[in-house]
């Protein structure tokens, strides 16, 4: 079972993605959500950015309905997710991580990447975090601590860790 920060991150995501606050969660909602982060980058659905982050999050959604034991068509409230997330995330460490989320998350970071450099400056990382339901406010904090090897910029492995380790409480930063 996941602890308490983790308990609390999970729910924040989940309401997160509750946009109609009606307490569940559907495919239509992490749609939603592809739909926001390509208005942000102004990016097209189907441009290969487009593509594979839309690809990547239903793949992702998929899965946890799937860990849920509902059709992928059905729409899950916060015991479900949690305990789903639980099943993949956390209880596989980073196994499960890399598998539930590393395809969402680097897709995620592609798209953010919009000078094509291969890394994400500080202003990509404010745009991800704003979409995202983050306080922009704190993302340059995140971003200072992310940046492990403080080159001013942030590689896809450094961010993809910091997810994982926002995910398991082993990393206190504001990511959304």
């Amino acid at each position: 079972m996941p602890t308490n920060v983790q308990e609390q991150r999970l729910r924040r995501r989940f309401e997160l993605w509750d946009r109609d606050h009606d307490g569940r969660i559907e495919r239509s909602d992490w749609e939603s959500e592809v739909e926001r982060l390509l208005s942000a980058f102004n990016e097209t659905a189907n441009s290969p950015k487009g593509q594979a982050l839309r690809s990547a999050y239903l793949g992702m959604w998929d899965n946890m309905a799937s860990q849920a034991g509902v059709k992928s068509g059905d729409s899950v409230d916060f015991e479900q997710f949690k305990n789903a997330a639980a099943k993949q995330m956390l209880d596989q460490g980073k196994a499960g991580f890399d598998k539930g989320l590393r395809p969402t998350i680097k897709a995620i970071l592609d798209l953010a990447d919009t000078d094509g450099d291969g890394q994400v400056s500080r202003e990509e990382f404010r745009t991800w975090i704003k979409v995202a339901g983050g306080e922009e406010s704190k993302a340059d904090e995140a971003f200072q601590r992310i940046d492990t090897d403080n080159s001013g910029q942030l590689s896809v492995e450094e961010l993809i860790e910091a997810v994982r380790k926002f995910h398991s409480g082993e990393l206190d930063v504001s990511l959304f």
